[in-house]
């Protein structure tokens, strides 16, 4: 017998070819449903090399072995006539024959979902009319010249988004496949329109060449295509025209009309300004304090060539704002100087929605005081106008959700960030503002995965690390939140706050020494900030240094320190606090007096919200000088002008508890903490002992169950501060070793 023959007799090409059917059909089962359950991508890839690997066995046991009534068996044992390799083969071809069918099945289903993925951008709810500009490749031998096309990248699209009726994809998100391998197909259908424009940059000196070329997705077809080789001066006439042509392309074949459609490109006509300004954008894309500073100093220089860049005037009361929230600048001296800037924008164009929105906020804080409560919600109403009126703009958006949470209604603003989400899905702002708003709304896991999807767009941003270290530390992970700053940290060296916050956190834990490497490097960028004053009060509560805790505070109050990161509030509090335990709260009163005349009196009307925020730290003074009535009526009173600013301050356990406590309602003052308090973890509330400490609480403290309550927050400080002072001693023996 030949052996074609024998391998016929013995099924042997049978089984492989049920082998090869079943194989491929478990193949494309697991490989499409494996990474939908979360398995890494290489398991599928395991799955693959097995099934693979597995043939040549397979075809090598059919050959060796049989298939008999009494089981498998060796060949060589079984006698020819007892063989039953004919009926094994009729079962082998049915078992094939249901394979292939099966097969077919799966295929045409994961197939059709498969086509249904990377077709998308053919769904009858894509506009033809619409478009992406893709970041231009810079194709200059100087990867410096990389924020020149980027801006001409970026000015394309703004004019593009002038004409009527077409769709363009918005600028974070199209700058989002920046680098990436991704066909022309994938990246129209992840931002949902039918056509692209992509492009090259060469800059030499001051020449400069461009290519332009539109691309309908769908095909792969040129819809127009151009290359310019010109002088850098005339960059605006190269701009205007591809955007001139692009639009009228797809204004003639989609949008049925004529290509007469007036654009206007950035509003200056200087190569040099606008090359400033194109650097500024660059720097400030991470909002860190290095980006920010770098980023008013090309603003300026922008400004200080052509002074009627509007643009460029925007930018930069945009960057005053981002600098007083990330504590650069103080906000007194920065809301004036943003009046101004958006007041000469707006005497050019008075609809402009960015720069009245920018404007309403500084005003606002500007007079805070003195306009009163209404003050805020006038603001929100203004924003929410321009909001409607202007729905593509951004930042009028985040501004309006910034006093949402002020007014204690964060949940307003998810509507605003969802649309602006579903306009912009790959913007690493929308993401990292829903990360702060799911914080607001204590969504733990939303917030985190929102500040990992912007850090994955941007990975450089400093306040993302330390939103994510807030989240750590409020879900009891306080080695995390020591970790997160740290990477905060190496992406913003020069932020002088981050390392503060940090000493802060280890004085708390009473690690001294470990704080002290954090807060040396305080003092030497910013010894004069409210971080590092506050951080001084800090070290001397570690150290057990009351005097030094003292002078501390009182550097603070007479030096005039701003009330960032509880600077100046904390300094009065301390002082308080000491004064009751001492018994000389008189004498504090008239220091305080003297330092910030008015400062306590909770009856005047026009009282600054600066000094509101001194008398609420002020009751554990007032509770050993105050009769009950006297104490009663200011607590009431204060709680009231909270009310009228939008703080319900009734709804903070915190506050429950320490007004109940204030006014000898023990029993319900220890149901709200042993429900509301004591339930969180130690991270969120070190410093506790100091509080409790307070003659106020003494009966709070002295209820049994709050004692085993405190028993535990300490054994749980306990075991942070351990972990927290090896991790940082294994870092530093570290850093050691590798120099």
């Amino acid at each position: 017998m030949s052996l074609i023959a024998e391998l016929r007799r013995r099924n042997v090409f049978r089984v492989g070819a049920a082998y090869l059917v079943f194989g491929w059909l478990l193949t494309e089962v697991l490989t499409a449903v494996l990474p939908e359950l979360g398995a890494p991508e290489w398991v599928s890839k395991a799955v693959i090399l097995m099934f693979a690997f597995g043939f040549i066995p397979a075809i090598v046991f059919s050959w060796v072995f049989e298939l008999t009534p009494d089981g498998i068996k060796r060949e060589t044992e079984v006698e020819r006539d007892e063989s039953i390799t004919t009926r094994t083969a009729k079962k082998l071809d049915y078992i094939t024959v249901a394979g292939v069918v099966v097969l077919v099945i799966v295929l045409g289903f994961f197939g059709a979902r498969q086509s249904s993925d990377e077709t998308e951008f053919l769904e009858s709810e894509i506009s033809d009319a619409s478009v992406a500009v893709l970041p231009f490749v810079n194709m200059s031998n100087d990867q410096d010249n990389e924020y020149f096309s980027d801006g001409l990248t970026e000015t394309l699209l703004h004019m593009l988004a002038q004409v009527p009726d077409l769709k363009v994809a918005a600028r974070t998100s199209s700058f989002s496949f920046k680098g990436q391998d991704k066909t022309i197909g994938e990246i129209a259908a992840a931002l949902q329109v039918a056509h692209v424009l992509e492009g090259s940059v060469q800059r030499a000196g001051d020449r400069v060449r461009i290519t332009a070329q539109l691309i309908r997705a769908s095909d792969g077809f040129h819809v127009w295509s151009e290359s310019y080789d010109r002088t850098l001066d005339d960059i605006f006439g190269i701009q205007d025209e591809i955007a001139g042509k692009v639009g009228g392309a797809l204004s003639a074949s989609l949008l049925g009309t004529d290509s007469g459609t007036m654009i206007a490109g950035i509003n200056t006509a200087s190569p040099d300004a606008y090359d400033l300004y194109l650097q500024a954008l660059k720097e400030s894309a991470t909002y860190s304090y290095g980006g920010l500073q770098a980023a008013e100093d090309l603003l300026k220089g922008a400004l200080t060539v052509d002074p009627d860049f509007l643009d460029a005037k925007i930018e930069l009361a945009d960057n005053y704002l981002h600098q007083v929230e990330t504590g650069l600048m103080n906000q007194d001296d920065a809301f004036p100087e943003i009046v101004a800037i958006t007041d000469q924008v707006l005497e050019v164009e008075p609809d402009n929605g960015a720069a009245r929105a920018i404007q309403i906020f500084a005003n606002t804080g500007l007079h805070l005081d003195s306009a009163g409560p209404d003050t805020i919600p006038n603001a929100i109403q203004e924003l929410e106008t321009i909001v409607t009126a202007e729905p593509a703009l951004l930042n009028p958006k985040i501004l309006l959700m910034r006093y949402y949470g002020n007014v204690q209604e964060p949940e307003k603003a998810m509507p605003l960030l969802k649309s602006a989400l579903a306009d912009d899905p790959f913007n690493p702002v929308i993401h990292y503002e829903l990360g702060n708003l799911y914080i607001a709304l204590e969504q733990w896991d939303d917030a985190r995965a929102a500040l990992k999807k912007s850090l994955e767009i941007e990975p450089a941003q400093p306040n993302a690390y330390a939103n994510l270290a807030e989240i750590s530390l409020r879900s009891g992970d306080g080695l995390d939140y020591v970790q997160q700053f740290m990477r905060a940290i190496e992406v913003d060296p020069v932020d002088h706050e981050l390392p503060g916050i940090v000493a802060g956190f280890l004085y708390e834990l009473e690690l001294v020494d470990e704080g002290d490497d954090f807060r040396n490097r305080v003092i030497a960028i910013a010894p004069t900030s409210p971080v590092a004053y506050r951080t001084e009060l800090l070290r001397g509560l570690a150290s057990g240094d009351e005097q030094a805790g003292i002078a501390a505070a009182r550097r603070a109050l007479e030096d005039g320190v701003e009330n960032r990161r509880f600077a100046w509030g904390g300094a009065v509090q301390h002082l308080l606090r000491s004064a009751a335990k001492n018994g000389t709260v008189e004498e504090e009163f008239q220091y305080l007096d003297e330092q910030e005349p008015g400062i306590l009196d909770v009856d005047n009307a026009d009282t600054p919200l600066k000094y509101r925020a001194a008398q609420y730290a002020a009751f554990d003074a007032w509770y050993v000088t105050d009769s009950p009535e006297e104490l009663n009526a200011r607590i009431e009173k204060l709680l009231v002008i909270a009310q009228s600013y939008g703080f319900e301050l009734k709804e903070n356990p915190e506050v429950q508890v320490g007004v109940l406590s204030l006014q000898g309602k023990t029993d319900e003052a220890v149901e709200i903490a042993l429900e509301k308090i004591f339930t969180e973890p130690v991270s969120t509330n070190l410093g506790w002992e100091r509080i409790y400490s307070q003659a106020q609480y003494n009966e709070l403290v002295a209820d049994p169950r709050v004692q085993a309550a405190m028993q535990r927050w300490e054994a749980e400080e306990a075991a942070l501060r351990d972990k927290v002072r090896r991790f940082l001693a294994d870092l530093q023996n570290l850093q050691a070793a590798t120099g």
